[in-house]
């Protein structure tokens, strides 16, 4: 482990401990904390791939049920983490589990397209991870899951403003924590809210980095579904911060 790494790692640790005393009530009725029973994985991600300062980083909203819920890795679309990532690692059991959403870790069959649409745009553009992280890391904002009684997911936008207070106080300063230790130039919001995130917490942090968003890989976004790959690019390359070719192929 490098010193960066160190410190990312006890940034998520702190981060995991304040969020896991707060209680949240309707519409949330299952919470999943990923970096708690997943913690190994995830561990294992910020070990390998936090290194040195970044030039680019991208924010991601919250773990999604197929991806980070299941593997403890931002956007851990299962075969991208396993594969390209390389990461393994023991994946535990939430304190609640919802019967409609249960937690399979690495042997969990389906495939999160958001997660899948991001780890291919950069496996394909980088030819690897050390590759791509040499430069680059992704992280998310919040690592909550939120279900409602029906197992529908629940972004963190869509709650009670009274419900996220604290948690957004506590999100900030992890967030806040990573721009200092990773110094990045630009910061890249995967979608709109993450792009707010960014812009509060960087005025609050004094930062000067580059804001700029992209379109988040969803399949609920009609555009997304439209040549997402070939959008961010475009957005990225435009930006000047990824080259007009690809810089390394596999």
């Amino acid at each position: 482990m490098t010193k960066t790494s160190d410190a990312v790692i006890e940034a998520a640790e702190h981060l995991t401990r304040s969020l896991g005393g707060l209680k949240f009530c309707e519409p949330v009725h299952t919470v999943y904390k990923p970096l708690e029973y997943a913690w190994e994985a995830h561990r294992a991600y910020l070990q390998m791939y936090a290194r040195g300062p970044k030039k680019v980083l991208f924010l991601g909203m919250n773990p999604g049920p197929w991806g980070m819920a299941q593997t403890g890795v931002p956007f851990g679309e299962i075969e991208a983490v396993r594969g390209f990532l390389k990461i393994r690692g023991k994946i535990g059991k939430p304190e609640s589990e919802h019967p409609k959403r249960p937690i399979q870790g690495f042997a969990c069959t389906r495939s999160e397209v958001s997660g899948r649409r991001m780890w291919g745009l950069f496996q394909e553009r980088f030819g690897s991870p050390e590759a791509f992280f040499g430069e680059h890391f992704v992280v998310n904002y919040c690592p909550l899951v939120f279900m409602d009684s029906g197992a529908r997911n629940l972004t963190p936008d869509k709650l009670p403003a009274s419900q996220t207070e604290q948690m957004t106080e506590f999100c900030d300063a992890h967030l806040e924590r990573l721009l200092l230790i990773l110094r990045p130039k630009t910061l890249v919001g995967v979608g709109q809210f993450a792009e707010q995130c960014l812009v509060r917490v960087a005025e609050r942090a004094g930062s000067t980095a580059r804001i700029l968003r992209i379109l988040h890989p969803s399949p609920a976004s009609p555009a997304a579904n439209r040549g997402w790959s070939e959008s961010v690019e475009k957005t990225l390359v435009g930006q000047g911060i990824w080259e007009e070719k690809n810089p390394r192929k596999a």
